[in-house]
């Protein structure tokens, strides 16, 4: 049985900030970006999210139509969360305990590619844990001077440390890179 891969998407400035994409990422969306963002969640049959992220997208997509909307709406959701309860968007199911080993054993299942975007501390666990397969970082030609960065300074992750690993370095190798009209470079790494 083949191993589902995780795949990390990620809007970030070129000073790192990675948080409220939609105040700043808009005037760099072309159909370029549209063809990768489609690609990621073509791809995908799985869609991994941290609660605030979740809570986003609910209040959005179900709303939108179009191909975009439809990949969006109809795949499976799994929100990381303690305080989700009750979710009411279609296929959503909340993992709330022993996080790291329940996304393990989602990897391990049959599927296609598991997705995640924006989740911050979602993706920073990931890292630590050896679980992402694949980080797509769309760099956007912009410093913002502000915002939550996903590799906090200091080191990688917001905690300084990788949880259970005790290091914060994770070595990733460049897998492909594309540069966009907009300037934008969309960067695919992979564990080295």
């Amino acid at each position: 049985m083949s191993t589902r891969k995780i795949v990390v998407g990620q809007f970030v400035s070129l000073d790192g900030v990675v948080e409220s994409p939609q105040t700043w990422h808009f005037p760099y969306l072309n159909d370029e970006m549209g063809a990768a963002l489609g690609q990621l969640y073509a791809e995908a049959d799985t869609l991994l999210l941290g609660r605030a992220t979740y809570e986003e997208f609910a209040a959005v997509w179900p709303h939108q139509t179009g191909a975009m909307a439809d990949a969006i709406n109809g795949v499976r959701k799994v929100v990381v969360s303690t305080t989700l309860v009750d979710p009411d968007w279609q296929n959503t199911t909340v993992v709330a305990h022993d996080v790291l080993r329940e996304v393990a054993r989602l990897k391990e299942s049959p599927g296609r590619d598991i997705a995640v975007t924006g989740s911050i501390t979602l993706t920073q666990a990931l890292l630590a844990a050896g679980l992402v397969d694949e980080l797509r970082l769309l760099v956007h030609p912009i410093v913002l001077g502000a915002g939550r960065r996903l590799f906090a300074d200091g080191g990688a992750f917001a905690d300084g440390e990788a949880p259970g690993r005790g290091a914060t370095r994770v070595p990733l190798a460049l897998a492909s890179s594309t540069t966009f009209a907009t300037g934008v470079l969309d960067l695919t790494y992979r564990p080295a």
